[in-house]
């Protein structure tokens, strides 16, 4: 991932966030990612080079075609981030924070 905020950026747009979360659940080719949202083919490419220079995405040659899949170092580079185990505070959840001695 080449930053938090590059990661952060690319989900911002609803577009990309819908791949990306359908790319959660299995990995696709852009003709099927296209069939899934209101964008042409062409479109679906560009929001995956964004979401793959994000490192949210990388992709294997099959045939003729690309198949698209989530980049777990990216994924658990994301996780670190809003746990805190990486470089950026912790986000709690609610019930985490409740169990937080307050000084």
């Amino acid at each position: 991932m080449k930053t938090y905020s590059d990661a952060l950026s690319a989900l911002g747009d609803p577009t990309r966030r819908a791949i990306f979360e359908h790319l959660g659940e299995r990995p696709s080719a852009v003709v099927d990612l296209a069939a899934l949202v209101p964008v042409s083919r062409p479109a679906v490419s560009q929001h995956l080079k964004v979401l793959k220079e994000a490192g949210l995405v990388r992709d294997v040659q099959v045939g003729t075609r690309r198949i698209y899949s989530l980049d777990p170092d990216g994924i658990v580079a994301l996780r670190d981030y809003w746990t805190g185990s990486g470089t950026r505070p912790c986000i709690r959840s609610r019930r985490e924070s409740n169990n937080v001695k307050r000084r």
